[in-house]
């Protein structure tokens, strides 16, 4: 791409009226992403252009999410997420080519099916629901209850959340205390903010807990929700908190693009994680391979925050939290989240046959076996390995294809996630892209050529709900 054609671009995507995906067949990956150009037009005219744009933005990845998935709501009977509140869905979601089926796409090599472009749209990479812009997008839940605790907005301008409530984990979802499992969820059904954090609190967690609890519940400046004339906001804002995302220390289904790979068109989806199980993690950052809780909870304020670029974050007031003190207490705070309860689970995260059901320990023998699920999940580590894995999804699909601006390059190594609870965190993978365990099921069911029969994949997702 010449200079000259580079410079336009740059200014049409300022102004949002320019997609990626035109320039796609000549250069899927335009070198232009490296560090966000600053504002060239006013954000009275920003706000004007995508504002306008928005109902076309929305209709565009709601007719991407129909084609790859069936958004229908069908829960489980009777199988609800820790808080009691919600209930799991159930089914598998994913639409398969036309002239296909499960089975028939498993007796195929990934060369056939990647030839023949039969993989299931929905097992490939989910853009953004703004790929162009990215940033950080909250669920309607979680605006809502801001706006009333705190009088903040954390509603953009140019996009709204793209999947339904139903498909979302439990809001606001419960919290469980290594330091205090006898209390279950002290929670009481409420969302942690920064107005009613001490009288939640107080008598249960230690000082040093509460100032790191009052620190993630501080909003800081962000990309999109700031100060400055490139927000996207109405009015100035004073930011986001880190439990904005990891709203009472678990996932509301928030997401943002990673901060980790450029150029922008290139940049994944990444889901707002749970923060159960904080404790047991030696890893963190799905690409980053961060080291410690301390080290994430410090990177983030450059990362989450301003997409990793500190030219940005200088510019709209980082906020630099101490290490030995600030960053210290934030740790000791997300240290003490435990998982939900596992009644079925024994010390070692293994089914008490006492407890579960003939369909329940089939589903742990498939998972501890012909479904390899346990060499990178290891029960007696909270289903982690605390290391990263690349499933090479690239084997099936033709690399460079374009979907609403993002282009689909290959995942390269994701980090394990637990499985702990698992039935609280839909929907599934590092980007969202699976809504069902059904669904993850099917995906590694393809990925790892297991050749599981119908009876081993209604197990297998059996097994998980008792996690």
């Amino acid at each position: 791409m010449n200079k000259k054609l580079f410079g336009a671009v740059a200014v049409s995507a300022a102004l949002g009226l320019v997609a990626i995906s035109r320039l796609a067949s000549a250069d899927p990956l335009p070198p232009d992403a490296t560090y966000r150009p600053l504002p060239t037009v006013p954000l009275d005219v920003v706000r004007k252009n995508d504002e306008a744009m928005k109902p076309a933005v929305l209709k565009r990845q709601q007719a991407l999410l129909n084609e790859r998935y069936d958004l229908s709501n069908r829960a489980m009977s009777g199988v609800k997420m820790a808080g009691g509140r919600k209930t799991v869905q159930d089914g598998v979601r994913v639409k398969l080519k036309s002239g296909t089926t499960w089975d028939s796409l498993a007796a195929m090599s990934p060369g056939e099916i990647k030839e023949k472009n039969l993989l299931p749209a929905g097992f490939l990479p989910l853009p953004h629901v703004k790929q162009l812009a990215g940033g950080q997008v909250f669920p309607n839940e979680q605006i809502e209850e801001i706006r009333i605790a705190e009088s903040r907005n954390l509603q953009r301008f140019d996009v709204d959340f793209d999947l339904p409530s139903h498909l979302t984990p439990e809001f606001p979802a419960p919290i469980f205390l290594t330091t205090r499992p006898e209390l279950g969820d002290v929670s009481g059904g409420k969302l942690l903010t920064i107005r009613n954090y001490y009288a939640m609190m107080v008598g249960i967690i230690t000082p040093v807990q509460m100032e790191g609890l009052r620190l993630l519940l501080t909003p800081f400046p962000q990309e999109e929700f700031n100060q400055t004339e490139d927000r996207k906001v109405p009015e100035q804002s004073l930011g986001v908190a880190c439990l904005d995302c990891h709203a009472n220390f678990h996932t509301n289904a928030a997401f943002h693009l990673t901060p980790d790979v450029r150029p922008q068109a290139a940049r994944f989806r990444l889901d707002s994680t749970s923060l159960r199980g904080m404790f047991n993690q030696q890893i963190h950052g799905s690409k980053r391979s961060l080291r410690s809780i301390e080290d994430f909870t410090e990177f983030e304020q450059r990362t989450a925050y301003f997409n990793g670029d500190h030219v940005s974050a200088t510019r709209k007031g980082v906020h630099l939290p101490d290490r030995p003190n600030q960053v210290a207490m934030m740790a000791q705070m997300q240290n003490i989240i435990d998982f939900p309860p596992a009644p079925k689970l024994d010390a070692f995260n293994r089914l008490d046959p006492s407890k579960a059901s003939p369909e329940e320990l089939a589903g742990e023998k498939v998972f501890m076996g012909k479904g390899r699920c346990a060499e990178c999940h290891i029960p007696a580590l909270h289903f982690l390995d605390n290391n990263m894995h690349d499933l090479k999804l690239e084997r099936f699909y033709r690399v460079g294809q374009t979907f609403n601006d993002q282009v689909a390059i290959p995942d390269g190594p994701i980090k394990t996630f637990t499985l702990r609870g698992i039935k609280d965190s839909p929907p599934y993978l590092h980007d969202g892209r699976l809504i069902t365990l059904a669904d993850t099921v099917e995906y590694f069911n393809l990925v790892l050529g297991l050749k599981l029969s119908e009876q081993e994949k209604q197990s297998l997702v059996a097994y998980m709900l008792t996690l």
